[in-house]
């Protein structure tokens, strides 16, 4: 069981849990609903007790799209309801809410321009790469630690934060995080060999 839930899922699950199975559900419903089910996450930084639709509006324009699952249909204007897809994973996944803690703080400017740069950074590794033309196996050892900025001369606890940093900060991320955790397994295996 996959342990937590990308903003996508989130909003996916809103509209799943507020009848979208059926019925167009406005965007402001769906806020309200994703900010109950995952407290701060959409809230903004200077205001934490205000929800921030735009998050919410991108996040629904994203799990519109087909390569982030295609889960729902719909706009802005008309509202929002589940595709085949976005019902079969709300059913499969709406009772995993009870397990999981997905509130988390807004992140911070400097937070924020933390994880753009590193997400560009990662996405023009080698290793991503040949994982994105399914050729993971070709990735040699160098290549998957440069993708967690770490080499040979970096070791211990030092290299285990390096790679938890990647881990914990892009765990959500739809693009990086299947890709890190090939790469960490990778690394993390030839660490104990």
């Amino acid at each position: 069981m996959k342990n937590s839930f990308s903003n996508i899922e989130i909003v996916t699950l809103a509209v799943y849990l507020l009848g979208g199975k059926t019925n167009f559900i406005d965007t402001e419903d769906i806020a309200v609903k994703s900010n109950e089910l995952a407290s701060s996450r959409f809230t903004w930084l200077k205001y934490p007790d205000q929800i921030n639709i735009e998050k919410i509006r991108k996040s629904l324009s994203d799990a519109k799209r087909q390569k982030k699952g295609g889960y729902i249909l719909g706009s802005h204007k008309d509202g929002w309801r589940l595709t085949e897809a976005g019902l079969n994973f709300s059913k499969k996944r709406i009772n995993d809410l009870e397990h999981v803690n997905i509130s988390r703080p807004p992140i911070n400017k400097k937070e924020l321009a933390y994880y753009n740069r590193e997400k560009i950074r990662m996405l023009s590794t080698k290793a991503y790469e040949k994982i994105s033309n399914n050729d993971a196996d070709a990735i040699t050892i160098p290549e998957a630690e440069a993708f967690f900025r770490i080499d040979d001369y970096v070791k211990g606890e030092i290299r285990r934060q390096k790679i938890e940093r990647i881990i914990t900060t892009f765990n959500d991320d739809p693009d990086l995080n299947s890709v890190i955790q090939i790469l960490a397994e990778r690394v993390r295996k030839n660490d104990r060999q």
